[in-house]
Formats: C-alpha cells, sequence, structure tokens
C-alpha cells in the first residue's frame, strides 16, 4: 500500500471518530413521552371463561405516537382512538391469555411503547 493511500484511509478514520454523535435515537425520545398502563384487569388475574372482560388503561403517545391498539394473544382486536378509557373484550376461553395494549402512529404501525398482562381464564 502506498504512503498516500495510507493517509487517506487515516484520516477517514479521523473524521469518522471525531464526528458529531447522536443525542438519542427517535425510539429513545419516545419512550422518554410515551407510556401505557393497564389498571383492569391486574397482571395474573384469574378470569370467567365467557364473560366480557373490561379493560382500563391509560395512553401517553409521545411525539411519535397518534393512538393506540388493543391485542390478544398477538391478535389486534380493536382501535382505541381514546387516551383513556375502558375498552370491553368478548369473553375468552378457557387459558392463560396475554392482553397488550400499543401505542401506534398515524399509518397505524407500532413505535416500540405497549403494555401487557397475562390473564387466566377459568
Amino acid at each position: 500500500m502506498n504512503r498516500l493511500a495510507l493517509v487517506a484511509i487515516l484520516f477517514a478514520l479521523s473524521l469518522a471518530a471525531c464526528g458529531p454523535k447522536p443525542s438519542a435515537t427517535p425510539a429513545a425520545e419516545t419512550q422518554a413521552d410515551a407510556s401505557v398502563t393497564i389498571s383492569s384487569p391486574a397482571a395474573d388475574a384469574k378470569l370467567k371463561a365467557g364473560s366480557p372482560i373490561p379493560v382500563t388503561y391509560d395512553v401517553v403517545p409521545g411525539s411519535m405516537g397518534d393512538h393506540s391498539h388493543i391485542y390478544v394473544n398477538g391478535d389486534q382486536k380493536a382501535v382505541l382512538m381514546k387516551l383513556k378509557d375502558t375498552h370491553t373484550l368478548d369473553g375468552l376461553a378457557a387459558g392463560k391469555h396475554d392482553i397488550c395494549i400499543k401505542v401506534v402512529n398515524k399509518g397505524h404501525a407500532p413505535i416500540g411503547i405497549e403494555k401487557c398482562i397475562s390473564v387466566s381464564v377459568e
């Protein structure tokens, strides 16, 4: 390798090392100003099979979020346009189930902010 090529490589590496560093990624900023709380049912609650399940939630969508979706076992059940409300899910079959609320953007894509609880239905 000739001397000029070596100098060019060292110069490029020094620029990369001294360049500006981003203060935070968009995901980190989103997580700082967004949150989801599920206040009912409680995590690990035991619920009656076939009975409607009221899910009380509070969402702060943050700067990247717009609204939220509710999921049961990974399947979307509803779009939640209210930030604080109670949404009633249809009764579930016996077994363990995961209920999640995810903050999404205007395009309905999750932004990484969510709250999930597991419940047992008997």
